[in-house]
Order: structure tokens, then C-alpha cells, then sequence
């Protein structure tokens, strides 16, 4: 079993950075996501990281603005965002999956955290 708490999350001006946390309990050797949700919008992945933190994907649109890491040691995630834009505004959820592949389909993962708001104003 595991558990997933985001933190981090805020209002921010567009072109901005914020960094978002995700402190997982439990058994920890998961492949590791970010995804997000606008109102309105469905479910889409940001951004995901292996074991290992050799192997990340992005999404097209946070590529070059986004970077996913992970700190085992600390059983934390982090999503460090720059050059925020109003349309990364969304609840941006933390998931794990059981496999060693990162994949881009929500219902791929098993565990999600509750959330946490980012507001890009413009």
C-alpha cells in the first residue's frame, strides 16, 4: 500500500515557477507520475520518473519548462515548473504505478494523492 501527499501548490503569475512535492509512504519502488486536471478537462499526464530517475517523459506541452525528479532517499517527488503559462492552471495530482515503465495513461496507476491547486494568473 501506498500513500501520496502533494504539497507546493499556489498562485502564481504567468512566467513564474513553482515546485510541487509529493511524499509517498509505504513500499516506494514505483515508477512515479504527475498528471493534472482543469475544470472542465479531463485527466492528463504532465510528466512521469522510474525507479531510478534514469527515465522520465513529459508531455509536449510542459517540455523544456517542467522537470520531474525524485529523492528516494526522502520517499519524495518533486515537479519543478518554470515559466508558468494561465493554462497550467489545474489540481495537479501525484500517482504511482507497480511497473518499471513509465506510461502516460491514468488508469495505468494504481495510487493517487488528493492534489494540490496551482492558479497561473495572467
Amino acid at each position: 500500500q501506498v500513500q501520496l501527499v502533494e504539497s507546493g501548490g499556489g498562485l502564481v503569475q504567468a512566467g513564474g515557477s513553482l515546485r510541487l512535492s509529493c511524499a509517498a509512504s509505504g513500499r516506494t519502488n514505483y515508477v512515479m507520475a504527475w498528471f493534472r486536471q482543469a475544470p472542465g478537462k479531463e485527466r492528463e499526464f504532465v510528466a512521469g520518473i522510474n525507479w531510478s530517475g534514469g527515465s522520465t517523459v513529459y508531455a509536449d506541452s510542459v517540455k523544456g519548462r517542467f522537470t520531474i525528479s525524485r529523492d528516494n532517499a526522502k520517499n519524495t517527488m518533486y515537479l519543478q515548473m518554470s515559466s508558468l503559462k494561465p493554462e497550467d492552471t489545474a489540481l495537479y495530482y501525484c500517482a504511482a504505478r507497480y511497473y518499471s515503465l513509465v506510461v502516460a495513461t491514468s488508469n495505468e496507476y494504481h495510487y493517487w494523492g488528493q492534489g494540490t491547486q496551482v492558479t497561473v494568473s495572467s
